[in-house]
């Protein structure tokens, strides 16, 4: 694992010269999305950027189409932004309108690509009132074969490093809130046990390697306990312990095999992918104990693979018919389901406005974000091999 470690150590620190470095003066903002109906879906916002070219231009076109913008050249849209990238990137964003500036900005320390994040995010904050996604991570498994390996890379797929070089089978990662580490399934000791895996030193151990199959883990938003699916007891059953192993509580007790596992923001709920009948169900169930409590998903059928936004509006999930949907529904559960787009394996951003999940094509799978409010979509830099299963650190 040294070489990971050395992977990961670079990255680390290219994260904190990036948020140290890329400096902007005040912003004002002013936000131009109204969510009147239940899910808020809107059309593109138009926006005109100019003066910039090569990498900076790209990431620019990439962060703000996939965060509710479309941009155009034709000069009508009501917001510009208006720079160029020779030396520092440097950047004004106008109301054409009202004829009034609403940022001027220099950006400097970091990589071209780093600064033009930056710049995004600024544009999405001043705009939508969100805080952008530009200098966000993801996790995700990578097929090799036989094998797999899991990888962390920016959002868009950029700057990929590879976290295992197990030369196994490897799935499930999921981050460590707050935190630059990740639990995740590895087979690396002839089972499927569950690894918790610290990025910032390259340390990992087995957390758990109970007898039959250790799958899912899912930490709690304050890092202090871990669901996860076992089949230690016969039946495949969520559990959920303490971070140091301890505590372990079954919360399941069904024939009906449970999968999946996420937490609600505020810890109180463990949400799961569970069976009524025949029919596969999203649930949730106090980490303490309880009778589980169906979350309705009308519209669509076989929900699986859940996932909690961090604002706690909504559930992202998979439904799988003749082909595999990603949908979304309020997590009160008090609208019908609604589907956005062929895919699965969602998980969500920290802004709980763009999804990252895993798209199917002829040559395998790819990861794809998708804003969910205007459902634009993009596909990620792929690394070679099928993408799939990925987490997008909060």
């Amino acid at each position: 694992m040294k070489t990971t470690t050395k992977f990961i150590s670079i990255i680390t620190a290219a994260a904190i010269l990036s948020a140290a470095t890329a400096r902007a003066q005040q912003e004002v903002f002013r936000p131009i999305v109204k969510e009147g109906d239940v899910m808020g879906f809107t059309k593109p916002v138009p926006i005109t950027v100019s003066g910039f070219s090569g990498e900076v231009e790209q990431v620019l076109r990439f962060d703000l189409e996939v965060q509710g913008f479309k941009l155009v050249s034709d000069g009508t849209p009501q917001y510009e932004v208006v720079g160029s990238n020779a030396g520092s990137v440097q950047a004004r964003l106008s109301d054409r309108i009202s004829k009034t500036p609403i940022f001027s900005k220099a950006y400097t320390g970091g990589s071209l690509r780093t600064r033009a994040h930056a710049l995004a995010d600024d544009v999405v904050a001043a705009l939508t009132k969100r805080k952008g996604i530009g200098q966000t991570k993801i996790a995700f498994k990578v097929d090799t074969g036989a094998a797999s390996e899991i990888y962390i890379a920016d959002f868009d797929g950029h700057n990929a490093h590879p976290v295992t070089r197990d030369n196994t089978i490897v799935a499930a990662p999921v981050w460590v809130p707050g935190r630059l580490a990740l639990y995740y399934v590895s087979y690396k000791l002839g089972n499927a046990n569950i690894f918790r895996h610290d990025l910032g030193t390259g340390a990992r151990s087995a957390f758990a390697r109970y007898g039959g199959s250790n799958f899912s883990p899912a930490v709690s938003p304050d890092g202090s306990k871990v669901a996860m699916i076992l089949s230690k007891d016969g039946w495949v059953d969520l559990y959920v312990s303490n971070t140091d192993g301890s505590g372990l509580k079954r919360l399941t007790r069904s024939p009906q095999d449970e999968s999946s596992p996420c937490w609600s923001p505020d810890g109180q709920w463990v949400l799961f992918a569970g069976k009524s009948g025949e029919r596969r169900v999203l649930m949730k169930v106090s980490p303490s104990g309880g009778e589980p409590v169906r979350i309705p998903t009308s519209g669509v059928s076989n929900p699986s693979e859940p996932e909690w936004s961090p604002d706690g509006k909504w559930i992202v999930f998979t439904s799988q018919g003749s082909g595999f949907t990603i949908c979304v529904v309020p997590a009160d559960g008090s609208a019908a389901a609604i589907p956005l787009v062929e895919g699965e394996d969602p998980s969500w951003s920290p802004n709980s406005r763009t999804v990252v999940f895993a798209r199917r094509t002829g040559s395998g799978r790819v990861l794809s974000v998708l804003d969910v409010f205007t459902k634009q979509y993009k596909d990620v830099s792929r690394i070679p091999g099928g993408n799939s299963q990925p987490s997008w650190a909060k």
